[in-house]
């Protein structure tokens, strides 16, 4: 194998490498694009529990949506509370302005008994439609997500990804 890598030409080497850069670069502006049209700061993201059952599973990869200015009773929303980097996909069961300037909302997960009040920052009793809510569930993949979840449960997968992907790059031949 180091005999195959010393024999690659240095343009031949940086050619492999700059098409590997391309690829990465290419799947970041995607992502960014997506963002920006979706108004969604992650437009895509995986299901996680099984808080969401039977309507989602866990492993299903959703399809965000963040346009609208205010969200329906039985609307499925994903958003992040303060203090947890983990994103909650969870249906509105409530929602009211309050003489706001945004939507109140109060969320809870179908397969849940009770709503998601304890799941809130420290003495917030309702989420801030403009400032929590990342976006609202327009379509899914089943079980695509799994992938990702294998990744973050073992993270020594990455690596060996990583490892791979890399390898795949330095040994192409053109």
């Amino acid at each position: 194998m180091l005999a195959s890598l010393a024999a690659l030409r240095p343009r031949q080497l940086a050619s492999q490498i700059l098409s590997f850069a391309l690829v990465l670069s290419t799947a970041f502006m995607l992502w960014k694009g997506l963002s920006l049209v979706t108004n969604s700061p992650s437009p895509i993201v995986v299901v996680l529990s099984g808080s969401m059952e039977p309507a989602f599973q866990r492993g299903d990869l959703l399809f965000l949506w963040n346009r609208s200015p205010d969200a329906k009773v039985g609307e499925i929303v994903v958003y992040n509370v303060e203090g947890k980097n983990i994103p909650i996909v969870h249906r509105v069961v409530r929602n009211h302005q309050g003489g706001l300037p945004y939507t109140k909302l109060l969320t809870k997960g179908d397969n849940n008994h009770a709503d998601d009040v304890e799941l809130y920052a420290r003495g917030q009793f309702y989420l801030n439609r403009e400032k929590e809510v990342i976006g609202s569930v327009v379509g899914y993949i089943p079980f695509v997500g799994y992938v990702t979840i294998m990744l973050s449960e073992h993270p020594w997968l990455k690596t060996v990804m990583l490892g791979i992907m890399g390898l795949m790059v330095v040994l192409q031949r053109e």
